[in-house]
C-alpha cells in the first residue's frame, strides 16, 4: 500500500525524477524522462507493480532532510538496536540515468531490508532477469523490449518468487553503495558510477545554483526550496518544464479526477519561468524560449496548450486498468485529453513571461519576436470565441473572465514591447484591441450588484483565478472593484481557511465528485491581500500555507484540511511557483520594490 503523499520526497537529475518514501521505498520512477513509462509504479498500485525498498526491516523512527539547498535526500533511521542513514540522489551532469542509494551504519546494528521489483510499462511487464559481474561487483540486469535496468552493489538480494529480496544487518561503520542504471536494451552495460565523485559534484553544483537565487526576503528557505523544485521539474536538455512528476494522484480520494501532469503546459511553464526570472535566473529564459520556439513552430492555428518535454504534440489519453489507483482512485490515466482544448488564457501567460524576460535583459531574436507577433495576430482573429478556461473544464465552452483578462494582457505585453523596447509591430491596432477587450470585460465580466468580477459572462459565481487580475496589471490591487472581488472570493470559496478553485456544485466542469482547496489559489489570495494593502492578512495566510509543506518543504496540488493530508499530483509546479510569487508580492508590499 502506498504511503500518504506527504511522506514522499523527490530526487531528480534534470531528465526525470523519483519519489522516495520515508520508509525507504522508491514507489515511482519513469525512465529515462519525466513522461516515459514507469518501471516502479507501486505508487498507483502495490509492490507487485514495481518498487525499490532500502530501509529498516522492523519498527523504527525516521527523520529526513535535503542536504542544504540541493535535491540530495538524507533519511536517518533509528531502531532499538542502532541507527543508519540512507542518502538518495540522481547524479546530475552526466548524460545517463542513475539512482544512487548510499547506506551508512551510524550506531549499533540495523536490520536492512532490500527489495527490488522491476515491472516495465507502468507495472505491467515482468522483465527477463539475469546476473553477471560488472566492474568487480555483482549486478542484476532486467530487460524488456527497449529497456534495460542494471542494479549493482556490494551484495544483492536473491530472487524470491519473481522479485529480489533479502534482509541483513548493517553495522556501525559500514558503507554500502547501491546503484540503479537505465540504458536502452540494445546498448552495452555502461561503466559503474563513481559514487563519491558524483555525490560531491551533484551537491556542489546544486548548492551553487541555489546560492545564486536573488531572494533575501521572508520565507527565504521556502522560496529557495520551491525554486530548486521548479528547477527539478525542468528538462535540462530541452528546456521543457513539466507540471508535476506524477500522474493520477487524485483530487478526490476514490474519485475520477485523476490526471497525468508529466507534460509541459505552456501556462504552467510560463509562470514557472516568471518565478525563476524574479529570483534572478534569466538563464532559464533562453532555454525555455528555445523549447517554446521548437514546440509551437508552424501554423499558429495549431498551437496546443501542452506538449511533451521534447515538444511532441501527440498526447492521447488512455486508462491503465491493471493498476488499482492511489487510494483506490480510478481510473489511472496516462496522456491528457485536455491537449485538444481551447484555453485562450495560455497565450497571455506566455507573452507575460516573455515580456518579463525582456525586462530582465533577455534580448529578443528575430525569430522570437516574429513568433510573438504571429501568435498575437492570430489571437486578434479568435479572442472572442468561448473556451475551456484555466481549469480545463470538460463541460460546455464559456466566456471565462480570466481568459479574457489574459487576452488583454497578451495585447498589453506586445504593446509594451513596441513602446518600451523599440520592437516593430502594428501597435495602433493592438491598442484598439486591448481597449475593446477591457470594455467587454467591464461590461460582461463584472457584476455591479455584487461588486465583483465573475467566473464567466453567464454567471454571478466567482472563481479564484480572478485574484490574479492585479498581478497581470489589469486593475490596481486597491481598486474598489478588486476589493469587492476579494470579498466575494472569501465569502464563496473559502473552505476551512483555504480556497477552492470554484464551486464544483455549479456543474461548470462537467465532472462528478468534489475536490479540496487548491494551494496555488490560496497563495494567489496572499498576493491579492498584499497588493490590496492587507499585509497582516497576507502574512498570516502565508505562514499557514508554508506550514502545509511536508517535512522537506514540498507541496502537492491540493490539501485536505479535515484529513490533514496532501491531495493531487506531487510535487506540483503550480503550488511552488505561486508560493514564490506570493512571497515576492508580500515583500514588496511590506518594504517596497
Amino acid at each position: 500500500m502506498s504511503l500518504p503523499i506527504e511522506d514522499y520526497a523527490a530526487i531528480g537529475d534534470g531528465h526525470t525524477a523519483a519519489l522516495v518514501g520515508i520508509d525507504g521505498s522508491i514507489d515511482w520512477l519513469c525512465l529515462p524522462q519525466f513522461d516515459s513509462h514507469a518501471c516502479f509504479a507501486g505508487l498507483l498500485g502495490d509492490d507487485k507493480n514495481g518498487h525499490w525498498f532500502v530501509g529498516p526491516a522492523g519498527k523504527h523512527t525516521a527523520t529526513r532532510r535535503y542536504v542544504g539547498d540541493t535535491a540530495v535526500l538524507e533519511t536517518t533511521y533509528t531502531t532499538d538496536s542502532g541507527e543508519m542513514r540512507v542518502t538518495d540522489l540522481m547524479p546530475t551532469g552526466d548524460r545517463r540515468a542513475d539512482v544512487v542509494r548510499r547506506v551508512e551504519g551510524l550506531r549499533g546494528t540495523v536490520a536492512l531490508r532490500h527489495s527490488w521489483v522491476v515491472r516495465f510499462d507502468y507495472g505491467r511487464i515482468r522483465p527477463w532477469v539475469h546476473r553477471e559481474e560488472i566492474g568487480g561487483q555483482p549486478a542484476i540486469i532486467a530487460t524488456a523490449g527497449p529497456d534495460k535496468l542494471i542494479l549493482t552493489g556490494p551484495r544483492l538480494p536473491p530472487a524470491v518468487d519473481g522479485h529480489h529480496e533479502e534482509t541483513f544487518d548493517v553495522a556501525e561503520g559500514d558503507v554500502l553503495h547501491f546503484t540503479l542504471t537505465w540504458t536502452p536494451s540494445y546498448r552495452r552495460v555502461p561503466d559503474a558510477v563513481d559514487v563519491d565523485e558524483r555525490l560531491a559534484w551533484t551537491l556542489q553544483e546544486q548548492q551553487n545554483w541555489a546560492d545564486a537565487c536573488e531572494y533575501d526576503g521572508p520565507w527565504r528557505s521556502a522560496v529557495v526550496r520551491s525554486l530548486v523544485t521548479l528547477r527539478g521539474l525542468t528538462h535540462v536538455d530541452t528546456g521543457g518544464i513539466v507540471a508535476a512528476v506524477t500522474t493520477s494522484l487524485p483530487e478526490e480520494f476514490g474519485g475520477e479526477r485523476n490526471w497525468d501532469y508529466r507534460y509541459c503546459w505552456l501556462r504552467d511553464a510560463a509562470l514557472t519561468l516568471e518565478a525563476l526570472l524574479a529570483a534572478g535566473r534569466a538563464d532559464h529564459a533562453h532555454h525555455w524560449r528555445g523549447w517554446l520556439l521548437r514546440a509551437i513552430a508552424g501554423d499558429p492555428v495549431d498551437m496546443q496548450i501542452m506538449y511533451t518535454v521534447e515538444g511532441a504534440r501527440h498526447l492521447p489519453e488512455r486508462e491503465l486498468p491493471h493498476l488499482a489507483g492511489y487510494a483506490d482512485s480510478r481510473p489511472v490515466r496516462i496522456g491528457n485529453g485536455a491537449v485538444d482544448q481551447r484555453q485562450t488564457d495560455v497565450l497571455g501567460e506566455v507573452l507575460c513571461a516573455l515580456s518579463m524576460a525582456r525586462n530582465h535583459g533577455v534580448k529578443e531574436t528575430r525569430d522570437s519576436w516574429s513568433l510573438q507577433r504571429t501568435l498575437v495576430n492570430q489571437l486578434a482573429e479568435e479572442w472572442r470565441k468561448p473556451d475551456n478556461g484555466l481549469w480545463e473544464v470538460r463541460g460546455p465552452l464559456r466566456h471565462f473572465t480570466h481568459s479574457r483578462v489574459m487576452v488583454w494582457a497578451a495585447f498589453d505585453r506586445v504593446i509594451e514591447g513596441v513602446e518600451k523596447h523599440g520592437l516593430e509591430g502594428p501597435v495602433d491596432e493592438w491598442r484598439y484591441l486591448r481597449a475593446q477587450v477591457r470594455e467587454e470585460i467591464m461590461e460582461r465580466g463584472f457584476d455591479r450588484l455584487r461588486n465583483t468580477f465573475t467566473q464567466h459572462y453567464d454567471t454571478d459565481a466567482v472563481d479564484a483565478s480572478l485574484l490574479v487580475l492585479p498581478m497581470v496589471r489589469f486593475i490596481d490591487g486597491h481598486d474598489p472593484k478588486m476589493l469587492g472581488t476579494i470579498e466575494a472570493v472569501e465569502k464563496d470559496l473559502m473552505h476551512e481557511g483555504l480556497l477552492l478553485r470554484y464551486r464544483n456544485d455549479s456543474g461548470v466542469d462537467g465532472l462528478s465528485g468534489i475536490e479540496h482547496p487548491f494551494l496555488a489559489c490560496s497563495f494567489w489570495l496572499v498576493s491579492a491581500y498584499a497588493l490590496a494593502g492587507r499585509v497582516d492578512d497576507a502574512s498570516a495566510l502565508m505562514e499557514r500555507l508554508v506550514a502545509l509543506g511536508n517535512d522537506v518543504g514540498l507541496l502537492s496540488e491540493e490539501y485536505d484540511v479535515a484529513g490533514e493530508r496532501m491531495v493531487g499530483n506531487f510535487p506540483q509546479a503550480f503550488s511552488h511557483l505561486a508560493l514564490v510569487s506570493a512571497a515576492m508580492n508580500l515583500r514588496r508590499a511590506s518594504t517596497g520594490p
